[in-house]
């Protein structure tokens, strides 16, 4: 499952897939976008549904107001854009129109992180958790590979909330099947030790999970057991799988591809504060912007690779003793 040479698919894909899949068992799903339909693979519903998808152009901000419309007259839409506009520069739009007025809108965040690459600290979008997930009403989902995104999409357009789905640029490993459990706002556990009980917890969410796996397989191999948890829901968050993880292995490590600060990482810490406090260590951007270069180069420079991981582990463990 962790080798380099596993199948890799963008998980944007998996939005456009499952958003097909979503329209098809209900005629009131419809399709918004900011002329981005290439890049964020709604070209698929598009192309299937022409009736039902609607072209706003470059302005965010009416993306979110005319979809809020949709949704008060009884649809289902989908918003997507590259999350650096949207939920980035529409956020006041999606606060007022949206979630205070408890609108069924789905955001779609692509090319969210700093895998994004060449394109740079402006269009990575790595402060799109903290600001959704402070959104009453807001669903925040984050999956971790194409096929889990194309579940999040079906199960988002069942809901009758809010969502905010974070999906990333490039290729990922596909590390689910389609037999893998999803649920919104259930974490499951990935990777468990094979004798004996796990020291460190890991929680991951997005796209940084396959290298969670990756670590916590060599970590394994060195002696050390961890478990590894998929956090794909980051609101409303599992408080009882992470008071029960923290509470097996009295240590925590989150991993995440976006700022420390207010994202995923802060979410647990925020759940352990309260209810069972352990030592807990992050992995993300810390308060950085990002910059150009590959997503594999910018993983590494920002601290997000498996070598980063197992360090954290180490980390906790002597805090822990």
């Amino acid at each position: 499952m962790f080798d380099k040479d596993v199948e890799q698919v963008p998980i944007r894909k998996g939005f456009g897939e499952g958003l097909v899949v979503a329209a098809e068992a209900d005629m009131n799903v419809v399709g918004l976008c900011a002329d981005l339909t290439e890049s964020t693979q709604m070209y698929l519903f598009k192309e299937k549904f022409p009736t039902r998808f609607l072209e706003i152009g470059i302005a965010e901000q009416n993306l979110a107001a005319v979809a809020s419309g949709m949704a008060a007259m009884g649809k289902v839409p989908f918003i997507t854009s590259y999350a650096m506009f949207s939920p980035g520069r529409n956020w006041e739009q999606i606060r007022t129109t949206i979630a205070y007025n408890y609108r069924p809108v789905k955001i779609a965040g692509s090319h969210a992180g700093v895998s994004v690459g060449p394109d740079g600290g402006t269009h990575q979008a790595i402060e799109d958790i903290a600001i959704t997930r402070v959104m009453p009403r807001m669903v925040v989902l984050s999956p971790c590979d194409a096929i889990e995104a194309r579940k999040a999409i079906v199960a988002a357009a069942k809901t009758t909330t809010p969502v905010y789905i974070r999906l990333a640029r490039d290729k990922t490993p596909i590390i689910t099947s389609d037999q893998t459990p999803f649920t919104i706002g259930k974490a499951e556990v990935y990777f468990a030790p094979k004798e004996g009980k796990a020291v460190v917890g890991i929680v991951a969410t997005g796209a940084l999970l396959h290298k969670a796996l990756s670590a916590a397989q060599e970590l394994e191999n060195e002696g050390v057991a961890v478990k590894v948890v998929n956090l794909a829901t980051i609101k409303p968050l599992d408080e009882q799988a992470i008071w029960t993880l923290a509470q097996e292995t009295g240590a925590i490590v989150t991993v995440e591809e976006h700022q420390i600060a207010g994202g995923m990482g802060s979410a647990v810490a925020e759940c352990l504060a309260q209810h069972a406090p352990v030592p807990v260590e992050f992995i993300g951007v810390r308060d950085q912007f990002g910059q150009s270069g590959t997503p594999a180069e910018l993983i590494e420079h920002y601290g997000m690779g498996v070598s980063h991981i197992k360090a954290a582990v180490e980390k906790v463990l002597l805090r822990k003793r």
